[in-house]
């Protein structure tokens, strides 16, 4: 990827603050569009249960472990007070899982949106820790060969352009009102660093995207104003991939 960076919505840098106040109900029909206060809840997904601890991308079988399922029930809690009018989810199973809780709390059905869905990669079903897994092997090196784009998976412009069209999607059906995202680490920290105006290539144990955490993106009318990030589940290593 060259120095060049995407166009890019401009926002201030994210806050890491408690999450939003419920949005206010939509103004009446009198009042300009543009002040009516929109939230995009991106969530990440709880934790995985892997014991083998591989990549598994866009696998399917892989669910939430226990801690998993006790932290997408602490987002559902966090978010019971909101105005959630939308809950929509990669088609990953971790992804519906942690879903699932919150759905159930505002007595919605969880919607699928393929644009959510986790990145491809090449390593995908390998393991790929320091020391013990795929990267020290020579046949791998090659995929290697260019971390900008990256050649070792879906290109981080294209992550970003699907992802912020799931958001464009839902934002304009649930105007007015919160809607929850749920998806996964790098589509989640690629759209945020999209919107942020800053290039896409980085170095993952730096992304600030825990397990279960919200990306929370408030819109006035179409314009995004800000950006907050928090985390109700509390923390986690971004660099683990149990995730």
């Amino acid at each position: 990827m060259s120095s060049d960076q995407p166009d890019a919505l401009p926002t201030p840098v994210a806050d890491e603050a408690p999450h939003p106040a419920p949005a206010a109900a939509p103004p009446g029909l009198d009042h300009d569009p543009s002040s009516v206060e929109t939230i995009v809840h991106v969530l990440r997904h709880g934790e995985v249960h892997n014991p083998n601890g591989i990549l598994y991308g866009r696998l399917p079988g892989f669910s939430l472990s226990v801690t998993g399922r006790s932290q997408a029930a602490a987002v559902a809690r966090s978010l019971s007070d909101h105005d959630i009018s939308l809950v929509i989810a990669s088609p990953l199973q971790r992804a519906q899982e942690t879903a699932a809780p919150i759905a159930a709390a505002h007595d919605l059905i969880v919607r699928t949106d393929e644009n959510l869905v986790e990145a491809g990669n090449t390593f995908e079903g390998l393991r790929v820790s320091v020391g013990d897994g795929a990267l020290r092997k020579p046949r791998h090196w090659w995929k290697l060969r260019d971390p900008f784009t990256p050649s070792w998976g879906e290109p981080y412009l294209q992550i970003a352009h699907r992802m912020l069209a799931a958001v464009n999607k839902a934002r304009v059906e649930a105007a007015g009102h919160e809607v929850v995202l749920v998806s996964h680490q790098l589509p989640v920290w690629t759209l945020r660093r999209f919107l942020q105006g800053q290039r896409l290539w980085h170095d993952p144990r730096n992304r600030q995207c825990s397990l279960a955490s919200l990306t929370s993106l408030v819109y006035h009318g179409d314009t995004l104003v800000d950006i907050v990030y928090s985390e109700p589940a509390g923390a986690s290593d971004p660099s683990v991939h149990g995730a």
